[in-house]
């Protein structure tokens, strides 16, 4: 069999493990980004730049116009926990 095929095999078989619950993967909770821009203290003007994205596209999540992608979740997670230290790193 070819490697796309082996690759395909083992992704649809992880995929079936994770439907019926099992194997490693990591499911989290939503994250709702109004709640975690107001815990730290941000505008929608100051979280947009910490996100890495326009205004318009931070404003859309808040509104439920736009899916966070696992990336940005984890993102605001950091946020929420440690919202001081993200914007050292990302602000200076």
């Amino acid at each position: 069999m070819s490697t796309f095929g082996d690759d395909l095999i083992q992704a649809m078989t992880e995929a079936l493990a994770h439907a019926k619950g099992e194997g490693p993967a990591i499911v989290h909770d939503p994250i709702a980004p109004r709640e975690v821009r107001e815990q730290a203290h941000l505008t929608q003007a100051q979280m947009a730049p910490l996100m890495g994205m326009s205004l318009s596209g931070y404003r859309k999540w808040e509104q439920g116009q736009r899916r966070i992608s696992g990336p940005a979740a984890t993102l605001l997670r950091l946020i929420q926990k440690e919202p001081d230290a993200v914007k050292r790193a990302l602000l200076s």
